[in-house]
């Protein structure tokens, strides 16, 4: 297989072993749900110049996030409404709990390479 770049093209992990490539395309986010590779482990390079507009949550697995560049402080929300505030920069890394709501913020543009366990995985508005 020929090198690639994780911002315009994602690996699936399948937990056995195996890993599948997928081409980032205009329809790739639109149609996540109906790959059930993208259920399981999916590793993408996310760069990154604004907040967040939206908080995630991953009920089905913790998430991995390396901070590449840059800086970001990535924000927790408990179901008390209770924040916990992470701060990150260039090496940093965080796991993301399963089932916990989170959002970044960014100061400056950011390179963050994430390992997700994508089953699940719900949005809201910020």
């Amino acid at each position: 297989m020929p090198a690639f770049d994780l911002e315009t093209t994602y690996l699936s992990l399948d937990g056995r072993g195996g890993v599948a490539v997928h081409p980032v395309d205009a329809d790739f986010w639109r149609t996540i749900d109906a790959n059930p590779a993208l259920k399981e482990n999916l590793v993408g390079v996310y760069a990154g110049d604004a907040d967040w507009t939206s908080w995630e949550m991953h009920p089905a697995g913790d998430e991995v996030l390396v901070l590449l560049e840059g800086r970001m402080s990535m924000l927790f929300e408990h179901p008390d409404g209770r924040q916990d505030r992470h701060e990150m920069r260039a090496g940093s890394t965080l796991v993301v709990p399963a089932g916990v709501w989170h959002r970044a913020l960014v100061p400056e543009p950011t390179r963050l390479l994430a390992i997700t366990y994508g089953a699940g995985t719900r949005h809201r508005p910020a």
